[in-house]
């Protein structure tokens, strides 16, 4: 035999081993791919906290360049950082990350008096909201219940709902569909101390914008601008989609999100129904990728070019796992809801989404999409989308645990 004959039939046979090695190796279970998801968020994030600590202002918010972008509180993302502690804590039972969830929610506290803001539920809730349900420390409730009487000077009566953006030139009373992820802070000031004021408001604001945020298709607008005067819209418009009449993606998942919270706070049937018909849209729409990262508006004109926004998708997932648990009323939908959302979390948390540990600036999750029209945080990572993950892996690793065994 010929010296070509023996590296051929060598090659041949180790081929063959790593063919065999492939066939014999498991899938991943969703168990282990939590677990991994969660050993990555929990290394980078204590990085992070480290990495920021002698930063007494400091949050991490994205990556500009090759460079860290933090803010301060006043910053709409600010308790982001603090919660993803706190879920992490949860999580691991490890009180370094109690610690450091301390270090981060106090940071945030000033948030709890602005007026000047709608995002003030995403500051503190987010933060405080989730230090008093792990630790029941009670301490905890007087931020909540601040920060709810500072969203509420936002309330306008005649048009029912919250507003976003102080007034400008170019709209009166904007209202755009993120304020329904506000809404959890009142509902958990109300179950706090009993003011049925501000239960009645998040009320409000969420049937108001059932009857006028969505389009027949269960695709929702960004901004619409309320009149003052008789309180009905005057304008319909986008601020970070692509256009007026597109859907952009963070804005779908922010609507399933907060529809499915708010049926969950009041049990109100028209809100399970809003948040069926917002999952039937994303789920089913054309433009979905198969990897169900979505681009970040599903009618950009470059698609499949477009960017992904990985923060859509693991708000949508976290979404898709409550809608399940709480869909009581359609029970047949919810073991898609779930598979759904188990796919979205393994994109997420494949090399394409995932950071490695020690990259991505500490930031757990690759490519998330700001606002691509104003060219602000465009294909970077973002302490939202980091947030939403944790969120979702254990909401998920929940719904696993209560699981009968088969």
């Amino acid at each position: 035999m010929s010296w070509k004959h023996v590296l051929l039939s060598s090659a041949a046979a180790l081929t063959l081993v790593v063919m065999l090695s492939a066939c014999s190796r498991k899938p991943e279970t969703l168990d282990q791919m939590i677990d991994r998801g969660l050993k990555v968020a929990s290394a980078q994030a204590l990085d992070m906290a480290k990495q920021l600590e002698n930063q007494p202002a400091a949050f991490p918010r994205t990556v500009d360049g090759d460079t860290l972008q933090t803010s301060d509180y006043t910053w709409w993302c600010s308790g982001f950082f603090p919660g993803e502690l706190w879920y992490l804590y949860e999580a691991t039972g490890k009180e370094t990350f109690r610690h450091y969830a301390e270090i981060y929610t106090k940071r945030v506290a000033p948030a709890q008096f602005m007026t000047n803001t709608h995002d003030v539920g995403f500051m503190i809730y987010n933060s405080f909201g989730n230090a008093y349900r792990i630790t029941k420390d009670t301490s905890y409730c007087s931020a909540i219940i601040n920060a709810a009487n500072s969203l509420s000077t936002r309330y306008n009566v005649k048009a029912g709902v919250f507003k976003s953006w102080d007034s400008n030139s170019k709209w009166q009373y904007p209202v755009i569909i993120d304020n329904m992820m506000n809404l959890e802070l009142l509902c958990e000031a109300y179950k706090i101390n009993g003011d049925q004021d501000l239960y009645a408001k998040a009320l409000s604001h969420a049937s108001t914008t059932l009857v006028y945020q969505f389009r027949p298709t269960f695709s929702c607008y960004h901004v619409i601008d309320y009149d003052t005067i008789t309180g009905r819209p005057r304008a319909f418009d986008t601020a970070q989609g692509y256009s007026r009449e597109s859907a952009w993606a963070r804005g779908q998942s922010w609507a399933l999100y907060g529809f499915t919270m708010m049926y969950r706070e009041s049990g109100k049937e028209d809100y399970l129904t809003a948040a069926r018909n917002v999952a039937f849209f994303l789920m089913n729409h054309p433009r979905m990728p198969q990897d169900k990262v979505p681009y970040w508006d599903y009618d950009a004109p470059d698609i499949p070019n477009a960017k992904r926004d990985a923060s859509s998708a693991a708000i949508m997932a976290s979404a898709l796992i409550e809608l399940s648990q709480v869909n009581n009323m359609f029970p047949v939908e919810n073991d898609g809801y779930l598979k759904f959302a188990e796919a979205q979390l393994r994109s997420l948390s494949s090399p394409q989404y995932l950071a490695k540990k020690g990259e991505n600036h500490h930031f757990t999750l690759m490519h998330s999409v700001g606002s691509l029209p104003g060219k602000s945080e465009v294909d970077v990572p973002l302490s939202y989308a980091d947030y939403y993950y944790v969120e979702a892996l254990l909401r998920l690793k929940k719904v696993l645990k209560e699981q009968p065994s088969k």
